[in-house]
């Protein structure tokens, strides 16, 4: 007589996925950089106060920054943390017209590269400390306004580019 009541596999299958279901029922989702129970990560990045621009990229990178950072809220009032940031940028030719003797390129490469230093108000104490450079590539029509157009369009996509991640690495630190 064959009994599937007692069955060792049987047994050992049940087991086994009540193992599982044990196992599983400790496991949480949820993103790296949320508001997880105490809200730290989004609270302290909101308190970042970010540096005065010189130029209108440099601008751009920091009002990108100060919207990511506050989720739209603008610069806190009393910042816990101050973000030192110097942006540069330079765009290059990459593709020339070897028919015309003048040498115009008809493509650019647009390079922004921001030094950064995320500092403690209270102490002075450096929390993060960064390079970081983000690339676009631009078209350079024959007309002159429309490149200056184009390359301003770069400018702003790589701003935003590089803002996103400075506030990746910002987020990963006050994470910790």
């Amino acid at each position: 007589m064959s009994s599937s009541k007692f069955d060792p596999r049987r047994r050992l299958a049940l087991g086994f996925a009540g193992l599982s279901l044990l196992l599983m029922a400790g496991c949480q989702v949820r993103p790296l950089y949320s508001d997880g129970p105490s809200g730290a990560p989004a609270t302290a990045l909101a308190s970042i106060g970010i540096s005065e621009a010189k130029d209108r990229v440099e601008q751009r990178v920091r009002n990108a920054l100060i919207f990511l950072t506050s989720g739209g809220k603008g610069e806190p009032v009393a910042p816990q943390y101050q973000l030192a940031l110097s942006v540069s940028h330079q765009t290059t030719g990459v593709l020339f017209d070897e028919r015309n003797d003048n040498d115009t390129a008809s493509a650019g490469r647009l390079v922004i590269e921001a030094d950064y230093n995320l500092t403690r108000v209270d102490t002075g104490k450096t929390v993060k400390s960064g390079h970081r450079k983000a690339v676009a590539l631009v078209d350079f029509p024959i007309q002159e306004f429309a490149k200056l157009r184009a390359i301003r369009d770069a400018e702003n996509r790589a701003a935003r580019e590089l803002a996103e991640v400075i506030r990746a690495d910002l987020s990963a630190a006050l994470g910790n």
